[in-house]
């Protein structure tokens, strides 16, 4: 069961990797033996949690990017590629919200007037829609270019719940993204089936990451994640781990084009 499970000797590449969930992720398969390459466009962070990672004896390497930056991005991939030798295993991890939605989560049921959608910014779309969405795109693009040859690898997407269903408080481009995301996986899937390339997503309910923490309502917004939760708390990034190995390693061997919800239950529904 050990061997079903490992990664170990595979080279994989991971965004979005300085923190929370793509951290968990990079360190679940350094932890498992795999060469990491971490992601991140935040240059300082990225250094710092990779030198840990080396000071713990695992086998990862660095580089600052912005994801949304094709040409940086593919730069990047054929790096790791060639101080790897190869590309087994990819999470297009990063992504951004800058929320809040149109939905005010620290006066619940009152409108937030900028997000509604005749005052929404085509600044702010771009932005989203260019890490969440463009850069899931490039990712797999580039990670399809360099699997290929070899005739195998695992591409896993990050989305989100709100790929399933809206979510009011969290911002709009972010929801069309992560939908879009979702239906990129299942398309790619199918293509690259032949090759021996499966592609799938998983769609985190409310972990506690920074991704909403400039918020000005964070604290109410992670208190309103919980209370939606039938399981009755926020997930950690660590949690994420488990199935971010099953979707990497062989024990998913015949599993592709699939978004797999990791929510505590939050998506269906509240409990009474």
């Amino acid at each position: 069961m050990n061997q079903l499970f490992s990664v170990r000797g595979q080279a994989a590449i991971v965004t979005g990797a300085a923190s929370g969930l793509g951290l968990a992720i990079a360190e679940a398969l350094a932890s498992g033996g795999a060469r990491v390459t971490l992601l991140d466009l935040n240059g300082a962070a990225v250094e710092r949690e990779t030198g840990r990672l080396r000071q713990a004896g695992l086998e990862v390497r660095a580089a600052a990017l912005d994801v949304s930056d094709r040409q940086a991005l593919d730069t990047a991939f054929d790096a790791a590629a060639a101080a790897h030798g190869g590309l087994d295993i990819v999470f297009a991890n990063a992504g951004i919200d800058p929320g809040p939605g149109f939905v005010s989560v620290a006066h619940r049921g009152t409108r937030v007037p900028e997000q509604q959608i005749e005052n929404y910014s085509d600044e702010r779309w771009h932005k989203v829609v260019g890490i969440s969405l463009d850069a899931a795109f490039y990712s797999i693009r580039a990670a399809a270019r360099l699997m290929k040859p070899a005739g195998r690898g695992s591409i896993i997407v990050t989305t989100s719940i709100s790929a399933v269903r809206p979510a009011p408080a969290v911002g709009m481009a972010y929801m069309a993204a992560k939908a879009g995301a979702a239906h990129l996986v299942r398309t790619c899937a199918l293509e690259l089936a032949r090759y021996g390339i499966r592609v799938n997503a998983i769609a985190p309910g409310p972990f506690a990451t920074n991704i909403s923490a400039d918020r000005a309502d964070a604290a109410d917004f992670r208190a309103a994640q919980t209370a939606a939760v039938p399981l009755g708390r926020v997930a950690a990034p660590e949690e994420i781990q488990g199935l971010a190995l099953l979707l990497a390693s062989g024990a998913s061997g015949f599993i592709t084009g699939e978004q797999i919800v990791i929510d505590g239950g939050a998506s269906l529904g509240a409990a009474c």
